[in-house]
C-alpha cells in the first residue's frame, strides 16, 4: 500500500450542528483567585531561565522585530509604563506558571539579558541583540545588555531592577486546572482566535503531548487522514486525541466533548514511558486495520465526518484487531454508513453521551462482531 497521501493541504470537515454547538458549550463554576505581583526583570529571567516561567509551545512563536524588542526595553531604560503580563499557577507542575498572555514581551527581556535575538537559525547560530531602531540620539541606541553594564552602570541597575507587574491566576474549585483553557481562549482573542487544540498544544507541555503530534506526523496517519501537511488548526492532531480519549476513558465521558478532551489531556501529563508506548502501538494497529479503506474514508459527502471517524476509530481502538479481509471490511464499512441509525448518530447530538457510545457500539457490532 502507497503511504503517500493522495492530497495536500487542510481537510474540509462537514458541517455538523451538534460538532460545532459543543465548541460553545456553556462553561463550568470555577472559583478562582487572581492577585498581582510586581516582578523585577532580574528576577522574572531567572525564573524563565530556571523554568519556573514557561512559555507555551504553540504555533504562534516569537514574532517581533528587534526594532519592537528595542522599544520595549528602551522603555524600560526610561521609565515608561510597559502593559502586564498575565500567568497561570499550575498545582500539577510544582507551581510553576505559564505565560498566558504576554510571550512576546517576556521572550524579549529575556532573550536581551542573555545577549542574543531570537533562536538558532538553520547554521546554528543567533543574532547579537543590539538595541536598534531608537532615536539616533538615544544613548542606549546599538547597546547590548553587556554594554551597559560596562557603559552605563547605573542604566544597567536601572534594568535589572525594572518592575514588570504580572496578574497571577490560580484556579481553586474545582482541583483540576481546566480553566486554565478558557483563560488562554479569552486572553488570546486578537486576531485569529486559537482553536481547542492550539490552546490545549500550548498548555499542556510534556510526553504526552509530544506523543500526539509524532502519532500527526506518522506517514501512516498521513496517509489515512489523507493531506501530508498537517492541519493548520490541529485539527488532526484534535481527532487524534479524540479517539484515543475515548478508548482510554470513553466509559467516563460527559459532554461538552471539548472539556473532556481537556480532562483527559490534564490526566495524561503524568503518564509513564510504558503507558505512552501502548498508546502510541494501538493507535498505529489501528490506523493500519483502517486503511483498507483507502485515504479520506471518514466522508459523507461534505467532508470529513468527526462522529463517523470516533465511532469506527475508537471500535477498532477497543479492539483486538490487528488484520481484517480488505473486501469484507469494505462491505461492512459501506453498509455501516447506509445504516439509518447510523446516518441519524453521525448527523445530530453527535456530543450527547447516549448517541456517542450507542454509535460506538454499532461501529464495532457491525465493523468487528
Amino acid at each position: 500500500m502507497s503511504q503517500q497521501p493522495q492530497h495536500d493541504g487542510d481537510i474540509a470537515f462537514e458541517p455538523v450542528p451538534s460538532e460545532e454547538a459543543d465548541g460553545d458549550a456553556a462553561l463550568n463554576t470555577y472559583e478562582i483567585v487572581t492577585y498581582p505581583a510586581d516582578y523585577t526583570l532580574s528576577v522574572l529571567v531567572d525564573k524563565w531561565r530556571r523554568g519556573q516561567v514557561k512559555i507555551p509551545r504553540f504555533q504562534r512563536n516569537f514574532v517581533w522585530k528587534q526594532s519592537q524588542a528595542s522599544r520595549l526595553i528602551e522603555s524600560f531604560l526610561i521609565g515608561l509604563p510597559v502593559p502586564s503580563i498575565f500567568l497561570y499557577t499550575d498545582r500539577n507542575d510544582m507551581n510553576n506558571q505559564l505565560v498566558v498572555d504576554g510571550q512576546q514581551r517576556l521572550n524579549a527581556i529575556a532573550y536581551f539579558f542573555e545577549g542574543y535575538f531570537g533562536e538558532e537559525n538553520s547554521s546554528g547560530r543567533r543574532q547579537v541583540f543590539k538595541l536598534m531602531g531608537l532615536h539616533e540620539s538615544s544613548p542606549f541606541l546599538g547597546k547590548t545588555y553587556a554594554d551597559l553594564e560596562i557603559d552605563d552602570p547605573a542604566a544597567w541597575n536601572r534594568l535589572n531592577d525594572s518592575v514588570l507587574r504580572a496578574f497571577v491566576i490560580q484556579q481553586l474549585d474545582p482541583a483540576d486546572d481546566t480553566s486554565i483553557y478558557h483563560v488562554f481562549e479569552r486572553l488570546n482573542n486578537g486576531g485569529t482566535q486559537l482553536s481547542p487544540q492550539e490552546i490545549r498544544n500550548a498548555v499542556n507541555h510534556g510526553p504526552f503531548n509530544e506523543l500526539l503530534h509524532q502519532l500527526n506526523d506518522w506517514s501512516g496517519w498521513r496517509w489515512l487522514w489523507g493531506s501530508a501537511d498537517p492541519d493548520k488548526r490541529q485539527r488532526d492532531v484534535e481527532m487524534v486525541l479524540r479517539v484515543i480519549a475515548l478508548a482510554e476513558d470513553g466509559d467516563n465521558y460527559e459532554k461538552p466533548m471539548k472539556e473532556f478532551l481537556n480532562r483527559f489531556m490534564r490526566k495524561q501529563r503524568g503518564a509513564s514511558e510504558a503507558d505512552l508506548a501502548s498508546l502510541r502501538a494501538n493507535f498505529e494497529r489501528a490506523v493500519k486495520v483502517a486503511q483498507v479503506l483507502g485515504p479520506r474514508p471518514f466522508r459523507r459527502s461534505a467532508g470529513f465526518n468527526a462522529a463517523i471517524f470516533d465511532g469506527v476509530m475508537t471500535a477498532i481502538l477497543k479492539s483486538d484487531v490487528a488484520t481484517v479481509d480488505a473486501s469484507d471490511f469494505k462491505a461492512r464499512y459501506e453498509a455501516l454508513l447506509a445504516d439509518k441509525d447510523f446516518i441519524a448518530m453521525t448527523s445530530s447530538g453527535t456530543t450527547d453521551e447516549e448517541v456517542l457510545l450507542k454509535r460506538i457500539a454499532l461501529a464495532s457490532t457491525r465493523l468487528l462482531g
